[in-house]
């Protein structure tokens, strides 16, 4: 059970935090700084911000597709909207392409996003990599990768069995709405 993932909120998402990096920084800070706002946006409202999909690599606990759209080439044919705002250029950077739209993101969302990059914003990759080790739903996958549940995240967080299962719950309400009103 997952959310759909959202390439156009986790783009306004990863945008918002590159601006207030300055519209450049390394990809795996980025990616270790949105995986922590999902974490958080779980333990706060029990659903996360980037509706990414989550595995435990060998540097911790990363957004899997976001990560897959910095590492691939994008399709010269077929521009996708995380490319259209953000690109990945040398020394292992991401960096702005123009204005990034925050539509997607809700006000309580762009706040948090905002206290993630207050937090954690200062540290360098390999901080929040060492930071994120100590995740108990990291598990290391040695030169592989492990998926991670909503419910390892939420029991992570010291959630009780009672607000995992509310909260699983109401994550599988959201998705079996949005598979009602999806357009065919």
């Amino acid at each position: 059970m997952r959310l759909p993932f959202n390439e156009a909120k986790a783009a306004q998402a990863a945008g918002l935090l590159l601006q207030m990096r300055g519209g450049r920084m390394k990809y795996l800070k980025l990616i270790k700084l949105l995986y922590i706002a999902d974490r958080e946006a779980l333990r706060q409202w029990g659903r996360p911000v980037t509706t990414d999909r989550y595995v435990s690599m060998k540097e911790g606990p990363v957004v899997s597709n976001v990560y897959n759209l910095i590492v691939s080439e994008p399709s010269p044919r077929e521009q996708s909207i995380w490319h259209q705002h953000i690109r990945t250029v040398s020394n292992w950077d991401v960096e702005l392409v123009g204005d990034t739209p925050k539509d997607e993101l809700s006000d309580a969302e762009e706040t948090l996003l905002g206290d993630v990059f207050k937090t954690h914003g200062h540290k360098n990759r390999w901080e929040l990599v060492d930071e994120t080790h100590k995740f108990p739903e990291w598990k290391n996958p040695g030169t592989s990768s492990l998926p991670i549940t909503y419910r390892e995240i939420l029991k992570a967080v010291n959630k009780s069995e009672e607000e995992v299962s509310a909260d699983i719950a109401e994550l599988k309400s959201i998705i079996a709405a949005q598979r009602v009103f999806q357009p065919a």
